[in-house]
């Protein structure tokens, strides 16, 4: 057992913190939830319109909400009480779920709501979604914070994976109705575990959300050149070697088309691996040279899945490029988490946020214009390539994202104390 100790996840943040292990709980059911409407939504688009165009616009309506409300979303998480924020958006959710649920159950179901569901479940989840991450630095000691990113990761991977093949299952012989009604359930236990979490109010002295306050977000990420490096590390991986729209046609081109569910799961196998043996990540203080690792071993699967001519290499290296991606995300999420003011936590939250949403979007529009123009194969492994590229000019013109140890950083230092005290 001791030799595999160094490759569990390190489970301390479970075991110290009462509010860490509710929010976890909460983050399992909700996810599981989500993702059953995640699958629901698009199919009963195509089965009410008949159009990928119809399907493909739910992501249109997604985006904007998501980076405005994303944004906003930041500033109000450093200006009250995250925990109410949290529950709130958490039971608005599930309200929506109703709402899909409702109009399901109508003889002649309408198109608009779908639109307008997913559009409101994307500001919501921009109003959360930083108060979730800014929450985690006050309820997790400051030196198991790696551990609860990988713990968190884990518990989006479980769901990721369980809620799509629970969903088709659950579509294909039972109805949309029950994946809606589901996903309504998992929100009122979700919220029901949320309301044991402690209060987390604002300090005192927070500064009210505004565009002012979003802009002294703004500037004080640049000011930071590691934390830039890691939104710029991250934007670049995914706008480049993010080629999931061109997944069913390079299904086939394998002349493999029952691997296209496989595609699309390898990258979160992957990713769950590496979150199942993640206990060595708290021994690693050098977080930005990882990230910058990360993101090149990232570009390089993806070549070379691209390169691949046998669907089973090509699946794997999908997984080799997933697990690349969650050992990026474990250690930029730890930089965030031990080296940002608790009072700008919320901010650069949403500015995370927004690299988070932008760069795999637009990474599926490069995918899909570059296949269009060169072929399929060309898209994967050229995307690659040009992460590669573009991460390694990155990480030279960003020296202190490379030179960052959290042992001595002055932030991470400043963090600890503040944590101490």
């Amino acid at each position: 057992m001791s030799r595999l100790t160094p490759l569990l996840p390190d489970l301390a943040p479970w075991r110290s913190s009462r509010d860490f292990r509710l929010m976890w709980l909460a983050g399992v059911v909700t996810v599981f939830g989500s993702f059953l409407t995640f699958v629901a939504v698009p199919v009963q688009m195509k089965v009410l319109t008949g159009s990928t165009l119809a399907v493909g616009a739910i992501g249109l309506v997604e985006l904007v909400p998501l980076i405005v409300f994303g944004l906003y979303g930041g500033a109000l998480a450093d200006s009250v009480d995250r925990r109410k924020l949290i529950l709130y958006t958490e039971a608005a959710l599930g309200l929506l779920s109703v709402l899909l649920l409702a109009n399901t159950l109508i003889p002649h179901p309408a198109v608009w709501p779908l639109y307008a569901v997913a559009a409101l479940t994307s500001a919501l989840t921009g109003l959360q979604r930083p108060a979730l991450d800014a929450i985690v630095p006050r309820i997790v000691p400051h030196e198991q914070l790696s551990a609860a990113a990988a713990l968190n990761s884990v518990r989006w991977q479980v769901g990721a994976i369980a809620g799509p093949s629970l969903a088709g299952v659950l579509i294909a012989f039972a109805g949309l109705e029950w994946a809606y009604a589901l996903d309504a359930v998992s929100f009122a236990i979700s919220v029901g575990l949320g309301l044991g979490l402690r209060p987390s109010p604002a300090a005192h002295d927070a500064t009210k959300p505004s565009l002012r306050s979003i802009w002294e977000g703004g500037r004080y990420a640049w000011s930071r050149k590691e934390l830039l490096g890691t939104y710029a590390i991250d934007l670049a991986a995914m706008f480049f070697a993010y080629p999931t729209a061109v997944f069913p046609f390079l299904a086939d081109d394998l002349k493999a088309p029952w691997s296209l569910g496989l595609m699309y799961a390898a990258g979160t196998v992957g990713s769950l691996l590496v979150s199942l043996t993640s206990g060595w990540s708290s021994r690693v203080h050098r977080h930005g040279r990882m990230i910058v690792y990360a993101a090149l071993a990232w570009g390089a699967a993806m070549a070379v899945a691209g390169w691949m001519d046998n669907v089973w290499l090509v699946l794997f290296f999908l997984a080799v490029a997933g697990g690349c991606d969650m050992i990026s995300g474990i250690f930029r999420s730890t930089i965030w988490n031990q080296t940002i003011p608790d009072e700008l936590r919320g901010r650069l939250a949403g500015i995370e946020l927004l690299s988070f949403s932008v760069g795999p979007t637009l990474g599926q529009v490069r995918a899909g214009g570059m296949a269009a123009l060169t072929g399929v194969r060309v898209s994967v492994w050229s995307g690659g390539l040009a992460c590669i590229a573009a991460v390694g000019l990155l990480a030279g013109g960003l020296p202190k994202l490379m030179s960052y140890d959290a042992r001595t950083d002055e932030h991470a230092r400043a963090s600890r104390e503040s944590a101490r005290s």
